[in-house]
């Protein structure tokens, strides 16, 4: 952190001064996301005085990495040659997503300045699925022909290697572009010049369709250990492929909007620094609106019990919020990990009767311990009659049954039916738990006290 601070205040020393040919030399030295996160916070004169500093071989990577809200400034601020020339030196999918996030008077701009080819291109890619294997491939691999030789490979790959975003995998190709199969470079180098590509490379590789759902294309990457995976149209026709670069940043906005749905709340691609109040609240109205509907039923449930709360000992009132939230507690520990099962394939819906049957029996364990515990806990510390004490704990080990039960039932149904499993999380499910506890409480209540609820 310190070594940063000091380079920062050597690059701003140096654009102060004026003295430009150091600062590019400088530039150079310095990694390229660094490079974009020390011109964030820069004025519109600086920014465009340090892009048109840097070095040219680096300028395409540096602007890819740039915030969405500095490139938009930096494209209207450039001129309509420079424009050109930063389109043409961008990898296709990065240039795809920086204008998926731009007005559309600016996207009009830049392809205006495109060539007709990237154009059509561009188009192209825009018009997949937001989300979809199509939305973020990239074209920039290396292709062979199966008759070809370790020799004509390698020099296509010294040729054109510098252009492709990734050649560690080599994606083989028949006349029809039909996706033969795949061949690892280090494997290619190892062999004799004479050997034949189709000869080594394995028939049987991993693919996703350009509509396949990007979470699932992550997943597959992750469950076969791919830095790379090979995009195909409906008739098998090579098309691109998705990158580890691209891959990471899918998981890291799927797990994301996942945590943000645990958390109730919409789902926002925007950082929260730059997000307006109105936006976060807006975020945030309907499932608290949902949630505070359903706590609706459940004061009903504790106004419809009126007359057991005033008849009975205080001791059941004061138990309460105790019983709700854990009940709460344990929904959300069971339907935390059957999310994270679902999540990484290791639970679907056909397994939904074993994972009850396994949180059963978890539930049973800790439930004695809640048991014993609770009982003791309100006939000493509440100094409660032994009944009173007997409805408590049992009313809590019920609940922890149930609250189990539901945390893993809730999650997979949601799966089954097309909902985000992620949707079933806390504090959703500990709304829906509350209700069922207090009125599994109060039924226990009625049984053992004989005393009418109303």
């Amino acid at each position: 952190m310190m070594e940063w601070e000091m380079i920062r205040e050597r690059l701003d020393g140096l654009l102060a001064s004026g003295r430009h040919g150091e600062l590019r030399g400088a530039l150079r030295m310095i990694n390229e996301v660094d490079i974009a996160q020390y011109m964030e916070e820069m004025d519109r004169e600086k920014l465009l005085l340090i892009f048109r500093v840097l070095p040219k071989d680096i300028s395409a990577d540096v602007f890819s990495y740039m915030s969405t809200e500095q490139q938009q400034v930096l494209i209207e601020s450039i001129g309509d040659h420079e424009i050109r020339t930063l389109i043409d030196d961008m990898f296709l999918d990065d240039a795809v997503d920086f204008l998926e996030e731009l007005p559309a008077g600016v996207v009009r701009r830049v392809l205006r300045n495109t060539n007709a080819e990237t154009r059509e291109l561009i188009n192209q890619y825009l018009q997949y699925p937001e989300s979809s294997a199509g939305s973020i491939m990239t074209i920039e691999y290396m292709e062979f022909h199966a008759g070809d030789t370790v020799e004509k490979a390698m020099e296509k790959i010294r040729q054109e290697g510098l252009d492709k975003e990734t050649i560690y995998t080599l994606y083989i190709l028949d006349q029809g572009r039909h996706l033969m199969g795949t061949l690892a470079l280090r494997k290619m180098i190892l062999a004799e010049k004479d050997a034949v590509l189709s000869e080594m490379m394995d028939p049987n590789p991993i693919s996703v369709c350009t509509t396949d759902d990007q979470e699932e294309v992550a997943d597959l990457a992750r469950r076969y250990d791919l830095m790379a995976i090979p995009v195909v149209d409906k008739e098998n026709r090579m098309v691109g492929i998705i990158t580890a670069d691209d891959l990471m940043d899918v998981i890291e906005e799927e797990n994301t909007e996942d945590f943000e749905k645990m958390a109730a709340l919409t789902p926002s691609a925007d950082e929260y620094l730059k997000t307006s109040p109105f936006r976060l609240a807006l975020n945030r109205v309907p499932w608290l609106l949902i949630m505070a509907a359903i706590a609706i039923f459940t004061g009903m449930i504790i106004d419809s019990y009126e007359g057991l709360l005033k008849n009975a000992s205080i001791v059941l009132t004061s138990c309460i919020p105790m019983l709700m939230n854990t009940g709460g507690n344990c929904g959300s520990q069971a339907s935390t990990l059957i999310i994270r099962g679902i999540a990484l394939g290791e639970i679907a819906f056909k397994d939904i009767f074993k994972a009850v049957w396994k949180e059963l029996r978890v539930g049973a364990m800790v439930g004695v311990v809640l048991f014993g515990f609770t009982f003791l806990l309100v006939y000493f510390i509440y100094h409660a009659t032994l009944d009173v004490a007997l409805v408590v704990a049992l009313a809590l080990y019920c609940t922890v049954l149930i609250a189990k039960s539901l945390g893993c039932i809730l999650p997979l149904c949601a799966k089954k039916v097309g909902f985000d499993p992620a949707l079933m999380a806390s504090p959703l499910i500990t709304t829906i738990v509350d209700a069922t506890s207090l009125t599994i409480y109060f039924a226990i209540a009625t049984a053992i006290l004989q005393i009418a609820p109303v």
